[in-house]
């Protein structure tokens, strides 16, 4: 009876510890499996948030549906030149990929190098100044004089000063409206404006337009060139309408739209000091 019931054990150890030991390698070995489909996960997921609604996207989706119709022609009609050529140029369809997603690619980098874990804008600007450009855009909305701001941040914007005017001048309601007045060269480009030194680094300068489809048709080329360079950059843009005077605010390529002046300025001292205005910068703040 000791004899037969040691042998049962015996019988039954047999059958679990495989068992446990194939667990065991499961929880070792294949948990590395399930991290990399997670990760991959993860980064298709977002690379389809990036590039869904744009124009790269309809040619990556042309040339995708060429190339598995072309595969499937070549294996199923023993096709060897064409499935050679298609294994070929596989190596050069990252490049392709590169080049057709290349503005982008330089909006992923520029917002991957500006996020908080990589660097932190420095809140050294004076309020007073964000409430005095914040008077004067309510100013030109009044008098429906269409304008264009870019605020530099931590990405300096250098390559689109070259394409327009520099200036290097303080800021001023006078200089603003002649610049923007629709009787000057300089009216149909951005302003450049630097933060930490308050000071108006050009003008007349061309920005990157927006290329997402837009649902609103009534967005012209002004409001896409805002959402434009803040895409590329960190830049904060300010757009004021021609036709209706509304106030906009384009950040990380997201417009804010039919802004007034108190509301600009408290969404300006979220973005670049992570505060909203104090009661007494309100009430030290000019009058419209």
């Amino acid at each position: 009876m000791i004899l037969y019931a040691d042998s049962t054990l015996h019988s039954i150890l047999l059958t679990v510890i495989p068992f446990l030991d194939q667990i065991s390698k499961f929880g070792i070995e294949d948990w590395r499996d399930a991290v990399s489909i997670g990760i991959l996960w993860v980064m298709l997921y977002y690379a389809y948030l990036f590039f869904h609604a744009t124009r790269g996207a309809r040619i990556f989706t042309g040339l995708v549906a060429v190339w598995i119709a072309l595969t499937l022609l070549s294996e199923l009609l023993k096709l060897v030149v064409i499935g050679w050529i298609l294994k070929s140029v596989s190596v050069f369809l990252v490049v392709a990929m590169v080049v057709i997603f290349q503005p982008e690619l330089r909006r992923a980098l520029a917002e991957l190098g500006s996020s908080r874990l990589f660097s932190r804008f420095s809140a050294e600007g004076d309020h007073e100044f964000i409430e005095k450009l914040c008077e004067i855009v309510g100013l030109l909305s009044k008098k429906r004089v269409g304008a264009l701001f870019a605020i530099e941040r931590s990405i300096e914007l250098k390559p689109y000063l070259e394409t327009g005017v520099a200036m290097d001048s303080l800021l001023s309601k006078e200089l603003i409206q002649t610049i923007f007045h629709s009787n000057t060269a300089l009216h149909d480009g951005g302003m450049i404006i630097r933060l930490r030194d308050e000071r108006i680094m050009g003008a007349g300068c061309v920005f990157p337009l927006h290329q997402r489809e837009l649902q609103d048709r009534s967005i012209g080329l002004r409001h896409r060139a805002g959402l434009g360079i803040s895409e590329e950059t960190d830049t904060i843009a300010i757009i004021v309408s021609e036709e209706t005077g509304n106030i906009s605010l384009a950040i990380e390529g997201k417009l804010e739209r039919d802004l007034k002046p108190e509301t600009l300025s408290i969404r300006l001292n979220e973005l670049l000091f992570a505060e909203p205005p104090t009661e007494e910068n309100h009430e030290n703040a000019p009058a419209e």
